[in-house]
């Protein structure tokens, strides 16, 4: 999509530095490929490097970066939160491709399904029994969404996605493509030499405002519901296991793994690869950095690192004196040969 420089920057919140409003803006880029007609950003000091050669015709930028080295041919776009903008300036410059709704004649609908107005349903999609779909929501190809299933107003399921029975979903929830929503947990019980199954007959329940990336796990209660909070966002490749319970606006990064009956709250992130054992409970607005195993409770507000995972600060120190250990065992030695001279 093109537009003006002026139209980009009334849409964006930001300020055209010099009298270039009629220059034409064709696509956002970053700023080491950005080239003519494209807008970039600025949005940290350790990137102003690149602006010098940048090729762009605009960058978004705040007050207090517009010192770095510009080249003639960029305009500033002054704005408080230059990352903010920009991302409005993608959505605008790069729009979601729009598509005519319909329901597809090889989907398969149950014959008491509700649907919402101006819904879409790709081919070879399924919809089991007493299951409702909101308006303006959007099934892709080969979804399967089984019974008594509520989806809301305004979602997105990509293909393959799977929504085992009795699952809530709210409005504005996307789900992208190999996600299993309200599998079985992964519950036994060891007796007489075999694995018992625990049976798990609650279900998930998803508020408003989620995404779900691609190929994640979300398992059923064993008799209540998992749960995931308005406004959380889930990586791809995540297992997250019954009954857990996510808060509000939460951060679940890629490969990530929580065991079951655990309590992640408000505003909580889990960087890649974290690991919480079950029965766990991390406070709001804490970090779980990337790598790290949860074993116990983690208090609100701190960010903690390593296995077992640990205030990051004394794990830091940790891990620098444990660099220095082959170090102080070559003192050690030279000292013992030494000590070993003197008694003989």
């Amino acid at each position: 999509m093109t537009m003006t420089l002026q139209e980009l920057v009334q849409l964006c919140d930001a300020e055209i530095q010099g009298n270039h409003s009629a220059i034409e803006i064709t696509a956002a880029a970053d700023i080491i490929t950005a080239t003519n007609n494209q807008v970039t950003v600025l949005s940290s000091g350790k990137y102003a490097k690149y602006l010098k050669d940048s090729k762009a015709s605009a960058c978004f930028i705040s007050s207090q970066l517009t010192s770095a080295e510009v080249p003639e041919n960029l305009i500033l776009l002054l704005c408080e939160d230059p990352e903010i903008s920009f991302l409005k300036a993608v959505s605008a410059l790069h729009p979601t491709v729009q598509f005519t709704h319909s329901i597809s004649k090889q989907a398969a609908l149950a014959e008491n399904v509700s649907l919402g107005n101006n819904v879409h349903i790709g081919a070879f999609s399924t919809i089991e029994e007493q299951s409702s779909i909101g308006d303006n929501t959007e099934i892709f190809a080969s979804v399967n969404i089984g019974r008594n299933v509520t989806l809301g107003k305004n979602c997105r399921i990509y293909p393959n996605v799977v929504i085992y029975d009795n699952t809530e979903i709210g409005n504005n929830v996307t789900i992208h493509s190999g996600t299993i929503i309200a599998a079985d947990g992964f519950g036994y019980k060891y007796r007489n030499n075999e694995h018992v199954k625990v049976p798990h007959v609650g279900n998930v329940v998803i508020a408003d405002n989620v995404e779900i990336g691609a190929n994640t796990c979300i398992d059923r209660g064993a008799l209540g519901s998992t749960t995931i909070g308005a406004g959380s966002k889930i990586d791809n490749l995540v297992q997250l296991g019954h009954n857990n319970q996510v808060g509000r606006n939460v951060i679940i990064c890629g490969q990530s793994g929580i065991s079951g009956s655990c309590t992640i709250g408000d505003g909580a992130i889990l960087a890649g690869s974290s690991g919480i054992a079950d029965h766990v409970n991390i406070g709001q607005q804490a970090v779980v950095m990337a790598r790290s195993g949860v074993s116990s409770d983690i208090k609100p507000g701190i960010q903690v690192f390593g296995f077992p995972a640990k205030d990051k600060k004394l794990a830091w120190r940790e891990l620098a004196a444990l660099s220095k250990l082959p170090e102080l065992f070559k003192k050690f030695k030279n000292l013992e040969r030494r000590l070993n001279k003197l008694e003989n």
